[in-house]
């Protein structure tokens, strides 16, 4: 049945993308390629901030799903590497095919040993609250309103940015599970405040096989 929800998740959001969405505008290229290149003069920032946390919503899932995927048939490194480009329309096939995996064992890569560091979480939740920050503060809410309506980019970007956050507590429970972790604040900050709660919860839980230290920060 989680298979069946994942696929036609993943097929409703392609139909939704490219038949329902808004139309492309003309300049979506170039606004694309000035994103890209920092050249951010002249755009909104609340969508500078949006595109730049697409950016980051890959790390986090690989910090997860790369673990994930050390126990599955089907490895999570291909789906990650593509999210990179296209979000959650890479991720859910990963999704579609995993199986529940609570258990971890066998040696950490040194992808797996950086992946872990609670520094790496800290960092992408500093850069998170910075973009937070910089939408609330000089984006302009009416105007991104506007394009979300008007432009098929923004309108599925954003989107993406809401699966990619409702769809993390699914890798979740699993990785929790694998550390031995019950802490109860986890869920819910990653529900309240998307991106920031799933990079805080990245700096805050323990590594693989501290199980002692798990514990602790479950009690807590």
């Amino acid at each position: 049945m989680n298979r069946l929800i994942f696929w036609g998740l993943w097929f409703g959001f392609i139909l939704y993308a490219f038949i329902l969405a808004p139309p492309d505008r003309p300049d979506t290229a170039d606004l694309i390629l000035r994103l890209s290149t920092g050249q951010w003069d002249g755009i909104n920032p609340t969508i500078v901030a949006l595109f730049n946390a697409m950016g980051i919503w890959p790390m986090v899932y690989a910090a997860v799903a790369l673990v994930d995927g050390h126990g599955q048939k089907q490895r999570a490194w291909p789906f990650v590497l593509v999210s990179f480009a296209v979000g959650a329309f890479a991720l859910l096939p990963y999704l579609a095919l995993r199986q529940p995996n609570p258990d971890f064992s066998g040696p950490k890569s040194a992808l797996l040993r950086l992946l872990e560091s609670r520094w790496l979480g800290a960092a992408l939740a500093a850069g998170a609250i910075a973009l937070v920050a910089f939408a609330l503060i000089k984006g302009d809410w009416p105007d991104f309103w506007q394009q979300w309506q008007t432009s098929r980019f923004i309108h599925v970007m954003s989107l993406d940015f809401c699966a990619l956050w409702l769809l993390f507590p699914v890798l979740l429970r699993d990785d929790m599970a694998r550390r031995g972790f019950t802490g109860g604040w986890a869920m819910p900050l990653v529900l309240a405040l998307p991106l920031v709660g799933a990079c805080l919860y990245l700096a805050l839980r323990p590594g693989l096989g501290e199980v002692g230290e798990a514990g602790e920060v479950g009690e807590g």
